[in-house]
């Protein structure tokens, strides 16, 4: 069995400074750490580091990066490969992870809540945890996982729900994969695995996707400030079930006619999306062509409508964070096809997630 470790900054590689913690422990410490837990002793596992630095200041780029790393690992005969990272933004990157894995083996995140040098450090077990998943056979066969305070969560719908407890993460309305308690896995459920929709190049070249905010008294100013941004598409973080003001849904018909594609996920932590009310509300939206992503959080349906995008062509001229020119509203029928094109990727992606009910 051989396992590559693949380091990138976070809590779990932080230590206290004056000026608060910073990322500064290599990954090769990191494993020592580990090691004071049970860990797969016939694993033979190699180290790598493509970064040290805290998730919240990570871009495209930068996870683009990982997934070569990754890639390469992989292609250099390990038969897993478990991530350490924090936690801020995990759930996006294992998203983005498993958008571009194509392959059995497993890749694992894991991370930690308190820094390596708390007396507490929760670091630690949870990479022992991690490795113990990777090296696993069930893990073959389930894709991108995070690892996290004893309990295995799928890629798809895992969200950080809590900003300071050990128990950090979870997959509300869905549940764990496992559960590891000493170094013995307890299996619970196998999520619908879906296929890749894009290499690992295209994630530094991903479209411009916002997510948009819905909230009392709201009206359509963000909306078009993202289009006249650059953005290809728009994810509508909407009220209740998916639900939007009359003037954001007149406004949201406008654009996919113009070539934007909008996507609809809510605000509420738990609960799909459903389009069953009128009067501007989830029911209009879906008539306006707006697409309802079931319970896929805002910031994971914003990594896949911009891969959709990606997947349709969609993507040019400029990729995101980087000057791009504003949607040309005069595009017509050309636009609308393109909107239509990734929309019809973004559903069949959702069917093949599980979510065969989605509008």
């Amino acid at each position: 069995m051989q396992l590559c470790l693949i380091g990138t900054g976070g809590t779990i590689a932080s230590r206290s400074t004056p000026a608060g913690r910073v990322a500064a422990v290599g990954v090769a410490e990191l494993l020592a750490a580990a090691r004071a837990f049970p860990v797969p002793g016939e694993a033979r596992i190699d180290c790598r580091e493509v970064g040290l630095r805290a998730s919240f200041a990570l871009g495209l780029p930068d996870l683009a990066v990982l997934a070569a790393a990754v890639g390469e690992a992989l292609r250099g005969g390990a038969d897993a490969v478990v991530v350490t990272h924090g936690t801020d933004s995990m759930e996006e990157t294992a998203f983005a992870l498993a958008l571009v894995h194509a392959d059995d083996r497993p890749i694992v995140l894991t991370g930690a809540q308190r820094p390596a040098d708390d007396p507490a450090a929760d670091g630690p077990r949870n990479l022992a945890a991690a490795l113990t998943w990777a090296a696993h056979p069930a893990a073959r066969g389930h894709g991108v996982g995070v690892v996290f305070d004893g309990a295995v969560w799928p890629a798809v719908g895992v969200r950080k729900t809590d900003t300071l407890a050990p128990a950090a993460f979870g997959a509300p309305g869905r549940g764990p994969l496992a559960r590891l308690d000493d170094g013995r896995v307890r299996l619970i459920g196998r999520p619908p695995r879906p296929d890749a929709l894009i290499g690992s190049d295209d994630l530094g070249a991903l479209p411009r996707v916002d997510v948009v905010p819905l909230y009392v008294g709201c009206d359509t100013a963000l909306l078009e400030a993202s289009v006249a941004a650059g953005a290809r598409g728009v994810v509508l973080c909407a009220f209740g079930a998916g639900n939007a003001p009359p003037e954001v849904t007149a406004a949201v018909e406008r654009l996919v006619a113009e070539g934007v594609t909008v996507a609809v996920a809510s605000r509420v932590q738990t609960g799909a999306t459903s389009a069953a009310y009128g009067a501007g509300g989830g029911a209009d939206l879906l008539r306006a062509g707006a697409v309802f992503a079931s319970d896929l959080s805002p910031w994971q349906l914003r990594l896949l409508l911009a891969a959709a995008l990606r997947r349709a062509g969609g993507d040019r001229p400029g990729p995101w964070g980087h000057a791009a020119a504003p949607v040309d509203r005069a595009a017509g029928a050309a636009g609308a096809d393109r909107a239509s094109g990734a929309a019809s990727i973004l559903r069949a992606w959702l069917t093949g997630a599980g979510h065969h009910d989605h509008p």
